[in-house]
């Protein structure tokens, strides 16, 4: 796939309002879901050839699954109240989510495995918070499903950009495989979706896809539930002045690894902050238990 593309949620109250495969896409690797489900409504399914990661967005569920049975207690009222819970599965595994709260708001996402490795269910205090950029670039990475879990190849992070800043900027791309002089991976070849939050209804950000060729150059505006596609090139974000930006991330290609190239037009921008924006942190895992 040469474009990318933004994927407009359908307004409804429960049931799956967003699903892109790889098929979808045009690409090899990676696939989402979101669903909204009422209370006692239950998502079955088994994960087959892939592996899943299960974002919690808002409220409460049971898992049971053929690798074992996790409760949330303390999931987010939403996704700026909080932290996600994390839930893992490998490939040949039977689950079954039983929303607890009247209403639950969760997202997956899975490609092919390679391997088989443990389940996983990972709790807010455990996501490792990263604050990257600076001035008014500064913005918040959770690490969910972050390099060096214990997986195959998908990868799940949450970021959290303050009104009116920039994000993924100074604007790097992962879209050939790269090796340094030892072998080490210094740019993955990686699928990426963003799945969009935003703390108002008439909030917005804007995202740019583009290339250094020209040959893909496309602005979009993301809405709370809008996905952008990002099948290659630079990809950075700005959150519109007034209104905070969450997005959540879902990688898969190449290599289990978040190895990028910046842009090198903009890559003097690193050594140029000088502090950093005092609204980061913007969520912490204590916010889940209030």
């Amino acid at each position: 796939m040469k474009e990318s593309h933004l994927i407009k949620h359908p307004l409804r109250t429960s049931g799956v309002y967003q699903k892109i495969t790889a098929e979808d896409a045009g690409w090899t690797h990676l696939n989402m879901e979101a669903r909204l489900m009422r209370k006692g409504e239950v998502w079955a399914g088994d994960t087959g050839e892939n592996e899943y990661a299960f974002i919690l967005l808002t409220g409460n569920y049971t898992a049971t699954t053929s690798k074992g049975r996790w409760q949330t207690v303390n999931g987010r009222k939403d996704v700026f109240k909080g932290i996600a819970h994390t839930l893992y599965l490998p490939r040949h595994t039977s689950f079954s989510i039983t929303a607890e709260s009247e209403v639950l708001d969760i997202a997956a996402g899975w490609c092919l495995a390679t391997g088989d490795f443990p389940a996983r269910f990972k709790t807010p205090d455990e996501a490792a918070i990263e604050i990257r950029g600076g001035d008014n670039a500064t913005r918040q990475i959770n690490s969910l499903v972050e390099p060096g879990f214990a997986c195959s190849n998908i990868i799940a992070v949450e970021v959290y950009t303050p009104s009116g800043n920039w994000s993924s900027f100074p604007a790097h791309k992962h879209d050939i495989r790269k090796l340094d002089a030892n072998g080490a991976v210094i740019e993955a070849c990686l699928e990426e979706f963003y799945f969009y939050k935003l703390d108002s209804d008439k909030g917005y950000a804007i995202q740019q896809v583009y290339t250094a060729d020209g040959e893909l150059n496309e602005l979009m505006q993301l809405r709370t539930n809008d996905v952008a596609l990002i099948p290659k090139g630079y990809h950075p974000v700005v959150a519109a002045h007034g209104y905070n930006c969450y997005y959540l991330n879902f990688l898969a290609g190449s290599d289990q690894s978040l190895a990028n190239t910046p842009d090198p037009d903009h890559a003097w921008i690193f050594n140029s902050w000088k502090g950093i924006d005092p609204r980061i942190p913007m969520v912490k895992a204590e916010m889940n238990n209030h």
